[in-house]
């Protein structure tokens, strides 16, 4: 299981506030698949690269669990890691924290890691995914991209 955390920064913008003033339940998805994006891209893993050689990573299952709600212009930071992984398949973790005005300003974006999550959790969840190719049919990647594969292990195993 992996121990480092990757993390993503950002102010909460009022868009994804609702009328009661927090942060609508949807908008946590896409922080995750913010933050799922930016770690992939930390490792060298975009995802432009692996489209461009032919394969895809949709979602099996989200699951999120609320705490806390956020408010427009909280600092917020979504930490994240891989969780597990097959050649077929790859899970990822999430916490969304809360974290005051003094954090987030010490923050930098060379910090991309963390041993534990820090701040006021306010949701948590996890996806999985399976990788497919360009047909939406299930490819194992060890066997199809041994490099991508290599990549995933090192993730995981950090």
């Amino acid at each position: 299981m992996a121990t480092v955390w990757h993390q993503t920064k950002f102010r909460v913008p009022y868009k994804d506030t609702d009328r009661m003033g927090v942060v609508h339940h949807g908008n946590y998805i896409t922080w995750f698949e913010n933050a799922r994006t930016e770690c992939m891209r930390h490792y060298g893993l975009t995802y432009s690269k692996v489209e461009s050689l032919g394969f895809l990573l949709p979602v099996l299952d989200v699951n999120v669990t609320y705490k806390k709600s956020s408010r427009y212009d909280d600092c917020v930071v979504v930490f994240t890691r891989a969780t597990s992984y097959s050649a077929v398949r790859l899970e990822f973790s999430y916490e969304a924290r809360r974290i005051t005005e003094e954090t987030y300003k010490t923050l930098s974006v060379d910090e991309a890691q963390a041993d534990e999550p820090f701040g006021e959790l306010l949701a948590k969840g996890i996806t999985k995914h399976m990788w497919v190719d360009q047909e939406w049919k299930p490819v194992r990647m060890n066997k199809v991209a041994p490099d991508i594969y290599a990549v995933l292990q090192t993730i995981v195993e950090r």
